[in-house]
């Protein structure tokens, strides 16, 4: 959530930000009318307040002269004076909880080094790595080399739940489960990761404060009970709340934290994309980077959480590419995005396998996190960064297709065969 003052002050500088993030702005011309409205009752009030101190000061006065019914009387004035006061107040409550829900449905202001455009054509790459994959044959996709090999079976998942549903057996379920434990491992390891296991159902406090609500009501998958419930649509959101409404010392930080959950999306707005295959299921899994840190920080742990994702892909040596996001294809509360794309050679292109993004004190303000510097100092808002580690379907199917082999078999990556008790390739019956 943004600052109520910054918007205030900068409001020319909020608009031309949302603008760039193709987001109404509108809005501020409400969050406006209503500030106005609340200075207005603020200087009614004071106003109300100053008249009742003297007035008390007069009746004191007139009690001592023994003018008791001159002091009555106003007595009583003092009285309508605080009914009028409290009905003021009241007001001005309602116009800030109202000032407060308008800037809940504010994205997050892009960093200044964010390409500016409407959409995902203005994204900039930054750097690849390996080169795309070639083949002497003609290619096949995930769903027809998983289904070829019998580890991957979509017709029985659709009989079961529904469509964008998928089921993996044998060592297509095996390869799933390796993958997870690699990146866990690389990360709990090699970067400095606390693994945890968070809760895969989670309460409407926690998904606002990590901006999944208001705006993405529609594509969560909400128990139908009196408790609010909603399965999480990836783990950032239990993850990123576990110190909601904390104080923190300031040598606590940073924090990193990883997570391996499924996740679930009802994937609303997406009707007719990428209906084929694993790139977008109603349940998948990730392993999850969460970071918290000083402000200060910020920038530099965000490019090293981008970092510990893309390591996951050079050691399993598929070929990708870093893109920074454009601000109007930025997530509603990142202040800066890098996008890293996997090669999918079927689709002859890179696919998303892994948003990275710097949320600033975004979230921190609206799930009340906080941390203090030494000496006693007042609390400020802690910097909270994500990202995946990678989504564990889109990097099983693109090990898939860049691994494929002539026969139909797929080569296993080295860094992968101990997790997979030492097997090399997986054909036919695996």
């Amino acid at each position: 959530m943004l600052d109520l003052n910054f918007v205030r002050e900068h409001l020319a500088d909020v608009k031309t930000a949302l603008e760039n993030r193709n987001f109404p702005t509108d809005v501020l011309d409400r969050f406006s009318e209503l500030d106005v409205e609340r200075r207005r009752l603020i200087s009614e009030s004071d106003a109300i307040n100053q008249r009742r101190n003297s007035a008390s000061k007069e009746i004191g006065e007139l009690m001592k002269s023994g003018k008791r019914d001159e002091a009555e009387a106003m007595k009583t004035e003092v009285a309508g004076f605080k009914a009028t006061q409290a009905e003021l107040d009241d007001k001005r409550e309602a116009a800030e909880s109202a000032m407060r829900d308008l800037l809940a449905g504010l994205p997050n202001i892009p960093a200044a080094d964010v390409p500016v455009g409407s959409d995902e054509s203005a994204n900039v790459e930054i750097r690849m790595w390996g080169e795309p994959t070639t083949f002497d044959f003609e290619i096949k996709d995930h769903v027809d080399l998983g289904e070829s090999l019998g580890i991957l079976d979509f017709e029985r998942a659709t009989k079961i739940a529904g469509s964008r549903f998928a089921i993996m057996n044998g060592a297509g379920a095996r390869l799933s489960r390796a993958l997870v434990n690699f990146m866990l491992d690389v990360h709990t390891r090699e970067h400095g990761y606390m693994e945890t296991m968070p809760p895969f159902l989670v309460n409407r406090t926690s998904l606002f404060g990590t901006n999944q609500l208001p705006k993405f009501e529609e594509d969560l998958f909400h128990i139908k009970d009196d408790r609010g419930f909603a399965l999480i649509p990836t783990a950032e959101v239990p993850v990123t709340n576990y110190h909601a409404e904390e104080i923190l010392d300031a040598s606590e930080l940073p924090k990193y934290f990883t997570a391996y959950t499924p996740c679930f999306r009802s994937e609303a707005g997406s009707y007719g994309r990428d209906t084929r295959g694993l790139i977008r299921q109603h349940q998948f899994e990730k392993v999850e980077l969460v970071k918290l840190c000083l402000p200060e920080e910020s920038a530099e742990e965000h490019e090293k959480l981008t970092q510990n994702a893309e390591r996951i892909l050079q050691l399993l040596k598929l070929p990708y590419r870093t893109v920074v996001l454009s601000t109007g294809d930025m997530g509603f509360g990142a202040q800066k995005t890098y996008d890293i794309e996997v090669w999918v050679p079927s689709q002859d292109t890179y696919r998303e396998i892994s948003s990275c993004s710097n949320c600033g004190d975004f979230q921190a303000r609206r799930m009340n996190l906080r941390f203090r510097r030494a000496g006693g100092s007042k609390p400020e808002f802690a910097h909270t960064l994500n990202g995946s580690g990678l989504a564990v379907g889109r990097t099983w199917l693109a090990v898939l297709e860049n691994y494929q082999q002539a026969d139909g078999s797929i080569v296993i990556p080295e860094v992968l065969r101990p997790y997979m008790h030492g097997a090399e390739t997986i054909a036919a019956g695996s």
